[in-house]
């Protein structure tokens, strides 16, 4: 049962890193109860299909030709689903069939593991795939990408894992898409003077003001003086994320309207957006998760306005990354709570484990069942929390 599995993601980027879609997946578990891969897939696709009527982006499934007639690809849109193939099974004549079954029903098909002698001679394949996946150091690779630029079916080149980013920008430099399983983790070229650009010192300044109830006449007076960021600011607050349903267009009535702590999420939001060494839509969609993730786990089981918190500690998480700065940089710039602060430098206090047990599930070993454990909660609530997290961060307008 998928009760006892925890999901695990792996974003699609694109060259500008703009995040697609998500490879999802259920973490590997050591020792775990054995089923066969077919029952994985079959697990996975009802779980997303009646937890995530949300749209995530694009879903990519690693699929075997079993799960071609299986009633729980039923529960999953044809339009934003891409079923991943291996090579031979696609090869096999009544596979075959199926698949252009599926196409005809809106589904998308991306090869696995091309042979570019296979590919260029088979007529039949070309003309039912529509993405071929290899792997970032493929030896055809360039030839692969050729022949989508020159097959009448037009298909695209996806990367199948990018262990890090030399490898993204080595690919992007292609104009490839791909997946970055290891995105939060991976290091970044870091702001070598450690400073913020003036732009991050004008929000420190708006965080600093509502963190000391400032007069919202103040505030707009320190707002008027970047246009950029008040249009930034007014887009983050009229997305669907936040659930307004009227348009908000000052200052004064958004705080009229729902106070001074949404808008210092607001204005951390802006805040993670300001790097001066080369902003990353990925990176910082991967913060929105953290925070949202966080702080739905924190629902139930802490006080409303600790489980608010969480959203800062799953958010400014990545802040250093965002920003180029080390953590205690960051902290000395920003007044957070302190159990905010022990969270994010050393992963303690009451929301370390929180914080610990939402990265753990951006990783493809087993160990998110044991900090699900020491907070007392179910696979389930866990899957919940995290593709509820997915789907609100891409309502966010970054």
């Amino acid at each position: 049962m998928f009760e006892t599995k925890y999901l695990v993601r792996a974003p699609l980027l694109d060259p500008r890193q703009n995040v697609l879609g998500y490879k999802l997946g259920w973490q590997k578990k050591e020792n775990g109860a054995a089923l066969s891969r077919e029952a994985d897939l079959r697990q996975l696709l009802a779980f997303v299909g009646e937890h995530a009527a949300e749209r995530l982006g694009l879903l990519y499934v690693e699929a075997v030709p079993g799960l071609l007639t299986a009633d729980a690809l039923k529960s999953v849109s044809p339009a934003t689903t891409v079923l991943v193939l291996q090579q031979d099974a696609l090869l096999d004549s009544g596979h075959m069939t199926l698949v252009v079954s599926l196409i005809e029903q809106g589904y998308a098909v991306a090869l696995q593991d091309a042979d570019l002698a296979r590919l260029a001679a088979s007529p039949a394949l070309l003309s039912i795939v529509t993405q071929v996946e290899v792997a970032h150091d493929h030896p055809d690779l360039a030839a692969i990408s050729r022949l989508s630029q020159i097959s009448a079916s037009s298909f695209s080149v996806l990367v199948r894992r990018f262990p890090g980013w030399r490898e993204f920008d080595a690919c992007a430099s292609l104009g490839l898409n791909g997946f970055f399983p290891n995105l939060c983790m991976a290091a970044r070229e870091s702001n070598p003077r450690g400073e913020l650009g003036p732009q991050a010192a004008l929000i420190l300044k708006l965080m600093k003001m509502v963190q000391d109830n400032a007069d919202v006449r103040e505030l707009e007076k320190v707002l008027k003086h970047d246009a950029t960021i008040s249009y930034k600011l007014f887009r983050y607050i009229n997305s669907a994320g936040f659930g307004i349903e009227v348009e908000i267009e000052s200052l004064r009535l958004a705080v009229a309207m729902l106070g001074y702590r949404p808008l210092f999420r607001w204005l951390s939001l802006l805040l993670a957006a300001t790097s001066s060494t080369g902003f990353s839509p990925a990176l910082m969609q991967a913060a929105i998760v953290r925070g949202h993730f966080a702080e739905l786990l924190g629902r139930g089981a802490l006080p409303k306005s600790e489980a608010e918190n969480l959203f800062f500690v799953g958010m400014f998480s990545l802040l250093d990354r965002l920003l180029g700065i080390p953590m205690q940089e960051v902290m000395s710039r920003i007044l957070l709570p302190e159990p905010v602060v022990q969270a994010l430098l050393a992963r303690e206090g009451p929301y370390g484990p929180f914080l610990a047990l939402v990265e753990a599930c951006e990783q493809e070993d087993g160990c998110a069942a044991l900090y699900a454990d020491a907070l007392f909660m179910t696979a389930a609530d866990v899957n919940q929390a995290h593709v509820s997290a997915l789907a609100w961060a891409q309502n966010i307008k970054l």
